[in-house]
């Protein structure tokens, strides 16, 4: 079993998919594996958030105790490193092969916000681990692939890469966010925005602060739903990013 206090040693290599585990002896619960773990973990990530999930709620969740699933995890840890693996598994990889660069990377783009806003947890927790499984892999693979086929110089590429996908996943956790609070609020989307609006339009404390504002939140308000204004707004940003990689291209410089 990998201990937390060893892992603190060593942040840099602790991760499930770098670490040697010993095989356990005997068998573990009749009917429990890891991927019933991870599956019932996802659910109760997607449904309570991140602070929620323990050991012991898990181990509640799949009717066994709590030292029944160290026959397959060591650490909390491991459960969620398996478990952002196996949401990068929902890609569809098979999209994101067809077309030119400028149409694969809005495809892997639009995967990627729509797998963050899926699993709201998926934000915080990707930046705190390595990020190394089998799908993740794939997933990254893909978006290198599209970047490369730019014809933007190696040198390039990196900041490519990060000036989309920072982009989308700051943009993806947004809404993600949003959407939690609003159902945390007991409210739809479109009602809980309407009711924030409202509540600071009307407010004579803002009147001035809000005057230099007022056309565009008069415009966000001619939109629809607050879907369709994610949507559009989305894909209008990433039009311009991909713009701009076509007019780095165009000038053809490594500086």
């Amino acid at each position: 079993m990998v201990k937390a206090a060893d892992r603190a040693k060593n942040p840099a290599r602790s991760s499930v998919w770098l670490e040697q585990r010993a095989a356990r002896g005997g068998g573990g619960p009749a009917g429990l594996d890891r991927d019933r773990i991870v599956a019932a973990a996802i659910r109760m990530l997607d449904e309570e958030g991140l602070t929620k999930l323990s050991m012991r709620k898990l181990a509640t969740e799949l009717n066994v105790t709590a030292m029944s699933l160290y026959w397959y995890v060591d650490t909390k840890d491991d459960i969620m490193e398996y478990a952002i693996d196996r949401v990068f598994g929902e890609v569809d990889l098979a999209e994101l092969d067809a077309g030119n660069w400028q149409e694969r990377i809005r495809a892997v783009a639009l995967a990627y916000r729509r797998m963050l806003v899926r699993h709201p947890w998926m934000s915080p927790s990707a930046g705190q681990y390595l990020n190394i499984g089998p799908h993740a892999i794939a997933v990254g693979v893909k978006i290198q692939d599209a970047i490369r086929d730019t014809g933007l110089p190696m040198s390039r590429q990196p900041g490519a890469m990060s000036a989309v996908f920072q982009f989308v996943y700051g943009y993806g956790t947004i809404e993600s966010q949003f959407g939690r609070r609003a159902a945390e609020a007991g409210m739809s989307q479109d009602e809980f925005y309407g009711e924030s609006i409202r509540a600071f339009r009307n407010d004579p404390q803002f009147e001035e602060v809000l005057e230099p504002m007022t056309e565009l939140l008069d415009e966000r308000a001619t939109h629809g739903s607050v879907g369709e204004i994610w949507d559009r707004d989305f894909d209008y940003a990433l039009d311009v990013l991909i713009a701009g990689i076509e007019t780095m291209v165009a000038r053809g410089t490594d500086t």
